[in-house]
């Protein structure tokens, strides 16, 4: 298979629909409207100092976003396979760490921003090391430190350690591996100068050979998620629940994804998105919501800073609009929902407390969903909710549609209509005063419900 265009088959978007209607419905729209809002944008090029990047089709647009109980959406072109490149840097990083702790990897490897391009032919100063692994030094001296007999197996390790966090067996772009190494000159001068430092204890050309063949590994959008996910919850799987990595890396790793991941615009990237990130220039941006979600994202047409343009203001777009930012964690967090009772036959009331943003939102519609078997009425109190963004109001102002084309009912207990307002954001949402009123209309329908059918029978 060539670079060209390597797809896998179709994304069958109406399959999570007919599984969860209510929150896939809901969810999907709004990642198809945010990705149908850059679908336009044609700035930047694709990446030319890797000959085989100049043949992907420059039109590819995927979005994917992934929560950390495994559940996960996606739009466009998101099935559309393409090589990771320097998204594979955290991943290696916390692999090293992993294997041999923090003290090593941190004699070998900074953690500092450096100021510098990427691909700069340099080091600290002072210690003499790479500034931080996100850049090629530190990604070179970070695939030397997986400890290993040769390189076909330290290779091993980092192709399964890539599988176990995407939950798939991946492979490698052979072409784009050929013609990488082909053209790697800088990335070896980078190498040659890390051995004269004694950061590389093995041969440049091994642990080359090595770092090029990991960024030309393939991935999708959708394995982007996956992956993203996966260091949300810490290191454990999102799907499988199976531990790949300690929490102690990952931790380490999200750090220095925070301060370094970006590049020259990381610090425009943590005010305006505030979730730490990594991009690559085969056109892929991974970014990490911990405890929340991961998102992965693909448009091959670059900044000049090696950014893919369509990714990063999708990223923008949907950190302003679901309230993603790392700094919104905390009030998230507390957004659960507290308690759930039965008040009536088939009539289930759920509690919500806290700050509801997107994630609470679309788990608190999730799980509305799974009941629907065993209910016939959802009934949201939300009057201890303290705070609300736009997206998770129309979330829960929308969730009556969807109930109700399969015969059910949600309603919602806002007595001061701070959740779900009195204008057009709200049409359709029918608010009580109480839980009490709300019930009785509750008792109302199903009545009505149970009438029709024996009228019926």
């Amino acid at each position: 298979m060539t670079s060209g265009n390597p797809t896998s088959p179709p994304v069958a978007v109406a399959a999570p629909r007919r599984r969860l209607a209510l929150v896939a419905e809901l969810v999907q729209r709004y990642l198809d409207e945010i990705l149908a809002e850059h679908a336009d944008v044609t700035d930047g090029a694709l990446a030319d100092y890797i000959p085989e990047l100049t043949r992907v089709d420059p039109s590819k647009f995927g979005l994917a976003l992934e929560l950390t109980d495994g559940f996960a959406y996606e739009s466009g072109d998101a099935r559309t396979q393409f090589t990771i490149q320097s998204i594979s840097k955290p991943f290696t990083y916390a692999l090293a760490l992993d294997r041999i702790g923090n003290d090593a990897v941190d004699r070998k490897i900074g953690v500092e921003p450096s100021g510098e391009p990427f691909n700069e032919i340099s080091v600290d100063d002072r210690t003499k090391t790479p500034k931080n692994p996100m850049i090629n030094a530190g990604a070179i001296a970070a695939v030397s430190l997986i400890p290993a007999a040769d390189p076909q197996e330290r290779f091993a390790q980092i192709l399964d350690f890539y599988s176990a966090c995407a939950g798939r067996p991946l492979d490698v772009d052979e072409d784009v591996y050929r013609s990488e190494k082909a053209s790697n000159s800088r990335n070896r001068a980078i190498a040659y100068m890390l051995q004269s430092f004694g950061v590389l204890d093995d041969d440049p050309d091994d642990v080359l050979d090595v770092y090029v063949r990991q960024c030309a590994i393939r991935v999708t959008s959708r394995d982007l998620a996956e992956m993203a996910s996966t260091l949300a919850r810490g290191g454990v799987h999102p799907a499988t629940g199976r531990r790949v990595t300690s929490a102690a890396a990952v931790q380490r790793t999200l750090s220095v994804m925070m301060t370094c991941g970006m590049y020259d615009t990381t610090g425009d990237w943590v005010t305006s998105v505030g979730m730490p990130a990594k991009s690559g220039v085969g056109g892929g941006i991974l970014a990490v919501l911990p405890g929340q979600l991961g998102i992965g994202v693909y448009s091959p047409l670059l900044d000049e800073n090696g950014n893919s343009v369509r990714g990063g203001r999708v990223c923008r777009t949907l950190s302003a609009r679901l309230g993603l930012h790392f700094l919104s964690v905390t009030r998230e967090s507390r957004s659960i929902i507290r308690a759930t009772r039965d008040v009536a036959p088939r009539v289930r009331v759920y509690e919500l407390h806290g700050d509801l943003l997107f994630a609470g939102a679309e788990q608190t519609l999730r799980t509305v969903e799974n009941d629907r078997a065993d209910v016939d009425v959802a009934i949201l109190e939300v009057s201890k909710v303290d705070d609300i963004n736009d997206t998770a109001r129309a979330m829960l102002a929308g969730m009556r549609e969807s109930l109700t084309a399969v015969g059910k009912e949600g309603y919602v207990v806002d007595p001061d209509r701070r959740v779900i307002p009195t204008d057009g954001r709200s049409a359709g949402a029918v608010v009580f005063g109480t839980v009490e009123d709300a019930i009785a209309a509750a008792r109302d329908h199903v009545e009505t419900q149970a009438g029709n059918a024996n009228r019926v029978g």
